[in-house]
């Protein structure tokens, strides 16, 4: 593989540097650095992060390839600065066994884009009945360390403790979609003065923190891990604060559209704005952004989410809940975290690449900008303003509630283990 030179780039958001790629690794990291026959990329005025980790990511592949497959959306990451996303199970068939799991992960290895890691199902079928086959889908080529039934909460406190103490044999997490079927049936949007003034069935908050709270508890009890998917209210930050006061083992996700996105948009009644969980109110907001800066929730997630045009162009009480976000996650970090003063850009590598990939066990990812380390990275123009166009996404989906939105930065280069996957804004 042939050399790079990448010269002048902001590391991690600090001073200017030289970064010289040699095959698959970082071989230097300087001031006035040059190489023979290296192909140099001028990165002046850019940060340079490492390669953007995800550990909840929807592929929908196999069954619904009319909304995303592995190519179409690992090229969306590659595009969105991301060298790893975490494939979420429920897929058709979902993925509750050895060969599903493995079927996803060699569909990443041919991809080229990124590199794909499953995540198993803690139940079968999602059904929240019976255990999934979770020591045979960590044993497989796959390698699977996350297990969740994203779309359902694993709502029986029985079937949880044991998927817990299951997965603590071999250092695994349960991923909670913290959601209580009985207090969200027929829910269609954040309970509240908006929900009451639509007249539109309310998703109350206390469905997301009871689940939590039940579950942090039940981590602390069989001393196992525990993540909290997609976490979205102000109660729920306060749950996690109070459980790692504690010692409990839970780690916690946030969306760029929970750090951004209102309740008040449902006034609209544009189904692009429906989602699960729902979009909140603005002190839920403010409550998570100060709660991802001072580390109680760990990681932004983007929990892309890819729906065909005919799931969302219909009426609200019938629309698919969902958002696409690969391609625009770290813009939206940008404008709601960076450019308000919360982080810094290397928070931003923290939560975007450090602590997934830790969580996941990535092995390659998250780790520093330095001399010997894997060439996962991300170059972005952080001066860049532009309006959001889903037409331009290589995501086979279009459901962003961005279109038309100005929004800062644009990542110009992802290259995974040295090789170029975006080069100027454009996917190779």
């Amino acid at each position: 593989m042939s050399k790079i030179l990448i010269r002048g780039a902001r590391v991690l958001g600090g001073e200017a540097r030289d970064v010289l790629i040699d095959g698959e690794t970082i071989a230097e990291v300087g001031t006035g650095l040059s190489a023979d026959g290296a192909e140099v990329v001028e990165a002046h005025g850019k940060v340079l992060l490492p390669g953007l980790v995800d550990l909840h990511t929807h592929l929908r592949e196999p069954g619904r390839e009319d909304s995303e497959t592995v190519l179409t959306g690992t090229r969306a990451a590659a595009s969105g600065g991301y060298t790893t996303v975490f494939a979420m199970a429920n897929t058709f068939p979902v993925a509750d066994t050895a060969g599903v799991v493995e079927q996803v992960w060699r569909l990443g290895k041919e991809s080229g884009y990124c590199d794909v890691q499953p995540i198993g199902a803690v139940t079968v079928g999602l059904e929240g009945s019976k255990l999934a086959e979770l020591g045979a889908m960590h044993e497989s080529a796959a390698g699977v360390t996350v297990f969740s039934d994203d779309g359902k909460c694993v709502h029986d406190a029985v079937i949880m403790r044991r998927a817990l103490e299951y997965v603590k044999a071999f250092g695994g997490v349960i991923a909670q979609h913290a959601q209580e079927p009985r207090l969200t049936e027929g829910a269609q949007m954040n309970e509240g003065v908006v929900s009451a003034e639509l007249g539109l069935g309310g998703w109350p908050a206390v469905a997301e923190e009871s689940i939590i709270a039940r579950d942090v508890l039940l981590a602390e009890h069989v001393g196992s891990r525990v993540h909290i998917c997609h976490l979205s209210t102000a109660g729920s930050v306060e749950i996690v604060r109070w459980a790692k006061s504690r010692g409990i083992q839970v780690t916690a996700e946030v969306t760029p559209h929970h750090l951004l996105l209102t309740d008040e948009l449902v006034r609209s009644y544009n189904p692009v704005y429906k989602v699960n969980p729902p979009l909140r109110t603005e002190r839920d907001v403010m409550a998570l952004r100060e709660a991802l800066a001072d580390g109680t929730i760990d990681i932004v997630a983007t929990d892309h989410a890819p729906h065909p045009h005919e799931d969302k162009d219909c009426e609200w009480a019938a629309a698919a809940m969902g958002m696409v976000g690969l391609e625009t996650a770290l813009s939206v970090v940008q404008a709601t975290m960076v450019d308000t003063g919360l982080l810094d850009w290397a928070g931003v590598a923290d939560r975007m690449s450090v602590k997934p990939a830790q969580i996941g066990q990535a092995t390659g990812h998250g780790r520093p900008v330095s001399a010997g380390e894997p060439a996962n990275l991300t170059l972005v123009d952080t001066e860049y303003r532009g309006l959001v166009d889903p037409a331009g996404f290589a995501s086979r989906s279009r459901n962003t509630p961005y279109e038309g939105r100005e929004l800062p930065g644009r990542v110009t280069h992802t290259w995974l283990r040295g090789k170029a996957t975006l080069v100027d804004g454009k996917l190779t």
